[in-house]
Order: C-alpha cells, then sequence, then structure tokens
C-alpha cells in the first residue's frame, strides 16, 4: 500500500501551527506533516541540507502550507527558490497567510503560488478552510507527475 502523501507545514508561529495540525487531523486527512518554522528550515528541507542532509531527495511533499511572514527567509522568498528549481517547481504552493497587503498577493501568483488564503481569526472558520485545502489538494486535484 503506497503512503500517503506529506504536506509541508510552513509556520513561524506555534498558535497557527496546532490550529492547522487539528483542523487537517479532524478533517481526518491521514497525510504525514512535517513541520518547518521558518523559510530557512524549509528551504533546507526541501533540498536535503543542514539536519536534513541525510533525507530522501525523492520525497517531496504533495503540497506546501507556507506562511508569508517568517524569520530568516520570507515566504515569498521560499516560493520564489522552489519556483525556480527543477525539483519543486511543480509542487503545489498554498499561501495560508494573515498579510492583508494586497502586494503580497499580488506576488505571491507572480511568483507561483497555486493558491492564497488569508488565515480566518475565528477557529471554526480556519478549521474548515484548512479542511478544505487539504481535501482539494490531496484528494481532489491531480498533480504534474
Amino acid at each position: 500500500m503506497d503512503k500517503a502523501p506529506k504536506i509541508l507545514l510552513v509556520e513561524d508561529n506555534p498558535d497557527d501551527e496546532l490550529l492547522t495540525i487539528a483542523a487537517l487531523e479532524m478533517s481526518n486527512l491521514v497525510n504525514e506533516i512535517q513541520v518547518c518554522r521558518d523559510g530557512l528550515e524549509a528551504l533546507d528541507y526541501l533540498y536535503c541540507r543542514g539536519k536534513y542532509a541525510d533525507r530522501d531527495k525523492s520525497d517531496l511533499p504533495a503540497l506546501i502550507l507556507l506562511d508569508i511572514n517568517m524569520p530568516k527567509v520570507s515566504g515569498l522568498d521560499v516560493l520564489r527558490e522552489l519556483r525556480s528549481q527543477d525539483s519543486t517547481k511543480r509542487t503545489p504552493v498554498v499561501m495560508l497567510t494573515t498579510s492583508q497587503e494586497d502586494s503580497d498577493l499580488v506576488e505571491s501568483y507572480d511568483l507561483g503560488a497555486n493558491s492564497y488564503v488569508k488565515k480566518p481569526v475565528d477557529f471554526e472558520e480556519f478549521s474548515q478552510a484548512v479542511s478544505r485545502l487539504g481535501f482539494y489538494w490531496l484528494l481532489l486535484n491531480k498533480p504534474a507527475p
């Protein structure tokens, strides 16, 4: 039996991390969730560097949930890097952010984001949004080979 595709959650806010994981679990998605807490760690994970040097390079996530405002390397810079590399340029990336800046929304799409979702403040709304994201990107969407 094949393993369920992995989700990479790139989130520096511990509360948002817990809420996102809880929402995914409540929607009965059985996917493994890898958490990186800043943009540099996410790039190290994806490109098997630093503490992730022994990770299997072929085991890429099926979905990346990426915050914009993070320490070390911003989500927009992570997205820019992802889209510049053959190994990650087609990986679905959903910007999941609190940013209300139109410039962040426009730049996200210009850089190749697949979706841009503002994090709802209300837990129920947040939970529904994350559940729908997971359902669409992991069950309905047909990824590029």
